[in-house]
């Protein structure tokens, strides 16, 4: 589940009854928060990354506040949940992330996932004083960045704390030794004085789309978070995943790859869709004329609760094959919905312009979707986006959690203690030596054993 601000996933969500805007610094918050969604047992909370641009006269920002104090935090409050933190590889030396994730890794037994972010956005670049570099270049050094810092959580062997008071003997002799890593576009001596977890080391997680994207997911990553918008688009990008996967000498089955979903819920439709519309109200005149662009019909304001008729807004056009998968996504979204004979709000309410595919109605519906998509086969999990966290999260582990729970497709306890486990990942100490490495590494303390 997506934890970024206080508030929740959507648009206006900092302005709905109940919620205090004052709160996105207020880890009380935040902690319940956490709180609830272990006690739905979900395998693990998912903080976005920044900074980027936002209209903050307007917007609060959507972003968690600095992630490891963010982590370590929510880890002395809970006790299984997992954390996955998303991180720079643009904009942090390795050795900083490496220091940082195994450190909350450790203080939280195990709970720690790294989302890899090869950052490119040009507001992003702006804040570190950066130009925008290409995607080689970024996807380059993100590779690198990822066997630097594996390198780095394996340099404290698995056996080399001794810590024997008695005998003045700390470390075994060689158990933790420099990584003398050298690349093209990051390098560090090492070693990194943090030993390991009750998992070894954090999860390795990437979301993005494109073939840089899947290419780093299929060679690395543990967990893949997608960003698709139907169950066909879906079923593409995990099979592009999992064939990077065996390219990379991976077992295809080791990267799970989940979607996002994000869930209005309430006791019936009509007030799940007046809660949506509450939640957008904002982005209204924005996404109108690009409704109306999608149906083939000028739309304005004076449109919200008008019904179109088909002879309005004609036929689905023929897919452009260069477009992306989520523009005719939403063109089949709109129409079909425009067809059923819904107001141009509650068309709009329903998540046309949703980054994730979206339910807005009761639990069941929303059981009903996460069913469909996961017996396609087309994905491993979801990423859940609540739209209010004030209420959105219970709703969710209340109403929808036990639906899925009594279908048996979710389970009614966590099997495990660290987020490797909740994930069903691989046992990993250091770099995966059967995928071949980008830089030269000189020296790595107890090789043999750091890969299980």
């Amino acid at each position: 589940m997506e934890l970024g601000n206080t508030s929740g996933t959507q648009p206006d969500a900092w302005r709905s009854p109940g919620v205090d805007p004052v709160e996105y610094l207020n880890y009380d918050t935040r902690i319940r928060y956490a709180q609830a969604a272990e006690r739905g047992k979900l395998q693990f909370l998912f903080f976005p990354g920044g900074p980027h641009d936002v209209d903050i006269e307007r917007n609060p920002p959507q972003h968690s506040p600095d992630l490891a104090i963010h982590m370590a935090i929510l880890a002395r409050a809970t006790e299984r949940i997992g954390f996955v933190a998303s991180g720079s590889t643009t904009y942090n030396h390795p050795y900083t992330l490496a220091q940082q994730l195994k450190t909350v890794d450790y203080i939280s037994h195990g709970r720690v996932g790294w989302n890899v972010v090869p950052s490119g956005r040009p507001d992003s670049a702006a804040y570190f004083g950066s130009e925008v570099i290409s995607g080689e270049v970024r996807y380059g050094r993100a590779r690198e960045s990822i066997e630097l810092v594996q390198s780095l959580w394996g340099s404290w062997g698995r056996e080399a704390w001794v810590h024997d008071q008695k005998s003045g003997q700390y470390t075994r002799p060689g158990g933790v030794t420099p990584v003398s890593f050298e690349g093209k576009y990051v390098t560090s001596r090492g070693p990194l004085y943090v030993p390991p977890s009750e998992q070894g080391q954090p999860v390795i997680v990437h979301a993005g789309v494109g073939d840089n994207s899947f290419a780093l997911a299929g060679r690395y990553a543990d967990l893949a978070v997608g960003l698709a918008s139907s169950i066909e688009e879906a079923r593409s990008c995990r099979d592009t995943i999992r064939r990077y996967a065996a390219e990379a000498g991976r077992d295809p089955d080791e990267v799970k790859y989940v979607a996002g979903f994000s869930p209005t819920i309430a006791p019936t439709k009509r007030e799940a869709l007046d809660r949506r519309a509450s939640l957008v109200a904002s982005r209204l005149p924005q996404w109108l004329p690009q409704l109306g662009e999608l149906l083939g019909v000028p739309l304005s304001m004076a449109d919200l609760d008008r019904v179109l008729q088909p002879s309005e807004f004609g036929a689905l056009r023929a897919p452009n094959p260069d477009a992306p998968g989520w523009v005719q996504a939403r063109s089949i979204r709109a129409h079909t919905l425009a067809s059923e004979g819904w107001s141009v709000r509650d068309i709009l309410a329903q998540g046309v312009f949703d980054e994730h595919p979206g339910k807005v109605g009761t639990a069941t519906e929303a059981a009903d979707h996460m069913q469909e998509w996961f017996e396609s086969g087309a994905i491993d999990g979801f990423w859940v986006c609540a739209d209010v966290y004030r209420d959105g999260i219970d709703a969710f582990v209340d109403q929808v959690i036990p639906i899925l729970q009594d279908r048996g497709l979710f389970h009614r306890d966590y099997e495990g203690t660290t987020l490797r486990e909740h994930l069903g990942a691989r046992g990993q100490y250091g770099p995966d030596y059967r995928v071949t490495q980008t830089a030269k590494t000189l020296t790595l303390a107890d090789t043999a054993s750091c890969t299980a």
